[in-house]
């Protein structure tokens, strides 16, 4: 059954109009009035969301415009138990999407996009704006697709000396820190997780990696050194090799 994304409160037995992207997708797939279709609407934009997933029909179909009646709520969840915050250093041209959409997928809690010393890709003002809305609407097909019912946000662009300062997401007061690094002391990211972690922030950098200046900071932020083996991965990559272990270990 169609799975969309519905940033707006859902009760059963509303009658309401889908937004421009789902009517659009509905559409596409020439769905008629009386199809079923599942809507849920967990992510950034509705924070008090219960989660799950909401039954719906298809009631009316206009130019531009599609009209459901919500159906029954069902509690599922497929999220991880491990939140996983992932601050990364945007690898260049299409890498980019791929890690947004692949990350979505295994159920990444909030992507950081950052810029630093040897970032090959840099964005300020409205290109960064563009690029932050195409990558949450990256995240939200991800999602539909994969059967996730809570759309990580995707934040504005900053350097990471920017978000050095405030590195804590809001939903975590003491997230444990990792920090992807060639440094001797590293340790395999497996056994440095935790056992009473519930939420972790991930720092991953650019290609080439982060400086020793950059990894001093982070350090000193509290981040502790990982490392995923002796392969040397791409930057997009290793931030979703990291990932994977991560909820698999959560």
């Amino acid at each position: 059954m169609p799975r969309f994304y519905c940033p707006t409160p859902l009760t059963t037995g509303d009658l309401l109009d889908l937004p421009a992207s789902a009517a659009r997708h509905v559409q596409v797939l020439r769905l008629q009035p009386g199809d079923a279709i599942t809507l849920f609407n967990g992510g950034p934009e509705v924070p008090t969301s219960s989660g799950g997933e909401f039954e719906a029909t298809v009631t009316q179909m206009g130019r531009s415009q599609v009209q459901v009646q919500v159906g029954g709520h069902t509690p599922v969840e497929r999220e991880a138990a491990l939140r996983v915050h992932l601050a990364v250093g945007m690898p260049a041209n299409e890498r980019m999407d791929w890690l947004v959409e692949k990350a979505s997928e295994l159920g990444v809690a909030s992507i950081q996009p950052l810029m630093s010393e040897r970032s090959v890709l840099r964005l300020s003002g409205e290109r960064a704006d563009k690029k932050q809305a195409h990558w949450q609407s990256v995240a939200v097909a991800a999602c539909e697709q994969c059967g996730g019912n809570r759309v990580p946000r995707v934040h504005a662009v900053l350097t990471l000396a920017q978000w050095l300062k405030t590195p804590t997401p809001p939903d975590a007061a003491q997230p444990q820190r990792l920090l992807l690094s060639l440094r001797p002391e590293s340790v395999g990211l497996r056994e440095a997780v935790q056992s009473t972690a519930s939420a972790i922030t991930f720092l991953s950098g650019p290609e080439g990696g982060l400086s020793a200046v950059e990894e001093e900071a982070a350090l000193a932020q509290g981040f502790a050194p990982v490392t995923l083996g002796p392969r040397v991965l791409r930057s997009e990559t290793a931030a979703i090799a990291a990932l994977a272990v991560l909820v698999i270990s959560g």
